[in-house]
């Protein structure tokens, strides 16, 4: 996730916030203080799911509160109960307009007939240190990233190259120490081919495809390909264990802009997996790597296991309904189960690394805890990247350089680090695993009968909540809690 120099975060007050590590540049960038409601649609439900389900099969679970809601579900991204923050979400979920029916599955030699697509996301980074700048214009041009009043997305362009001409400096610093770009596209089209082979070992012949975020190749242009390659039924595999909207959530919403506007992508049939952190063979193979990489250790016994997880701002949890912490939180959990059930009874924490700008992020954070650890008189650790399943900028250059650093200067003797899963057999076995899983529950995100978009198509309605919309953001932007803000950050 990327760093980029001068803090978009302090832009937090127009209602961003920039997920970010200070110094790099692979970068999440999250709008804040926005609720479930606004993230996707305002059709959303309430839903929860049975967490101790090992694998990823498609399911949704509606409140009994919800008949209503249920009725006008539409295709959109997680839906979270923001008074019920702790409450895990599901692990997947079918984009569908009804309630998941078990009986409804399509038998899987209907399956084995379609023309089967698998859609990798993943943010993307750039490749050289000339994509660098341009990289960071396509993040900060982006609405979702700096959300600006309607009045003045006018200046989104403008404020996106001044920011990536600032930033960009700083940025090709941290990629240069790493080898001059991010590594990301090509293990994420390692990882795609993987997959792909293991797919059809087990029989599922599939076309595979990489969409990023930010850089090349694009969703888009991969949702295009799919297009043309006629796809009949499709499975979205997003590259992060844990569900977070800032990552997950952000790609999920370009998918939805491209299919709503696209006759044939509206009833194509999709399944979306969000998260697949508590699957058995994502938590094997981590433990496995774990359980590996303490026998570097002399005493492996002493080492603390300690996972750093990338952080998101506290207000997108408290405020959004955002699930990553609980996420994370489990996910933890289940890793020192597998740990403990193979006789590894290890110390361990957890921390959040990569946090910028004046705003709080989720505690307690990497650096700090690695002093404290330090100062305890721990000597020997071993760095878990909990969130990542590729190496790039905050795995290379954050931890591998400067957590390890500053852990060495804090008087920690001995360290060592998990490698991200990457390509080990039991994780892509796994994935492609999920992938069978999720295909039979796959549904049309915009069926024809929808009228959901019915209200953008009448002119009068339109320009009203234009007008009404840009007066209001423009009353807002000029509060004083406003003014204060932006004489305060610029």
């Amino acid at each position: 996730m990327m760093h980029t120099g001068v803090t978009p975060c302090d832009l937090n007050r127009f209602g961003v916030i920039v997920r970010s590590s200070p110094r790099h540049s692979d970068c999440t960038i999250v709008a804040a203080n926005k609720l479930c409601s606004d993230i996707r649609s305002p059709d959303y439900v309430d839903c929860h799911s049975n967490c101790n389900k090992s694998t990823s099969q498609v399911s949704l679970f509606l409140c009994s509160d919800s008949t209503n809601r249920r009725n006008g579900l539409r295709s959109g991204l997680l839906c979270v109960n923001p008074s019920s923050r702790r409450k895990l979400v599901p692990a997947s979920y079918s984009v569908e307009t009804s309630a998941y029916d078990v009986g409804a599955l399509e038998s899987p030699s209907r399956v084995a007939e379609e023309k089967v697509g698998v859609l990798l996301l993943n943010l993307g980074g750039p490749e050289t240190l000339n994509d660098v700048q341009p990289f960071l214009f396509n993040l900060f041009a982006d609405p979702d990233i700096i959300r600006l009043p309607r009045l003045f997305r006018f200046l989104q362009r403008p404020l996106a190259k001044l920011i990536s001409v600032l930033r960009a400096p700083k940025s090709m610093e941290g990629y240069a120490a790493i080898g001059g770009g991010s590594p990301l596209r090509k293990i994420t089209d390692d990882q795609a081919l993987a997959i792909k082979m293991a797919l059809q070992a087990k029989g599922l012949s599939s076309n595979v495809y990489v969409g990023m975020r930010y850089w090349y190749p694009f969703t888009e242009e991969a949702i295009q390909q799919i297009k043309k390659d006629r796809i009949t039924r499709l499975v979205v595999l997003p590259l992060y264990p844990q569900f977070s909207i800032s990552t997950t959530g952000s790609s999920i919403r370009v998918l939805e802009q491209v299919f709503r506007e696209d006759a044939y992508l509206s009833t194509l049939p999709v399944s979306i997996i969000n998260s697949w952190y508590q699957r058995e063979g994502y938590v094997k193979s981590m433990a496995d790597l774990i359980v590996k990489e303490l026998q570097s250790f002399s005493e492996p016994k002493e080492a603390m296991i300690f996972f750093s997880a990338h952080g998101v701002p506290v207000s997108y949890v408290e405020d959004a309904g955002d699930p990553y912490r609980d996420q994370m939180e489990e996910c933890i959990f289940l890793i020192m189960q597998e740990l403990k059930a193979r006789g590894v009874c290890n110390e361990h924490t957890l921390a959040y690394q990569s946090r910028v700008g004046p705003v709080q992020w989720l505690k307690p954070y990497t650096d700090e805890v690695l002093v404290e650890l330090g100062q305890k008189g721990v000597r020997s650790l071993l760095a878990v990247p909990v969130s990542f399943v590729s190496e790039h900028i905050e795995t290379l250059e954050e931890i591998d350089m400067e957590y390890k650093e500053l852990a060495l200067e804090s008087g920690i003797k001995n360290w060592a680090r998990v490698p991200a899963l990457g390509l080990t057999p039991s994780f892509i076995t796994d994935l492609a695993d999920a992938v069978v899983e999720a295909l039979p529950s796959a549904k049309a995100m915009y069926p024809p009968n929808s009228t959901s978009e019915d209200v953008d198509h009448d002119p009068v309605k339109y320009f009203v909540k234009l007008f009404f919309g840009s007066f209001l953001a423009f009353i807002l932007f000029l509060s004083p809690k406003m003014i204060m803000a932006f004489r305060n950050h610029f």
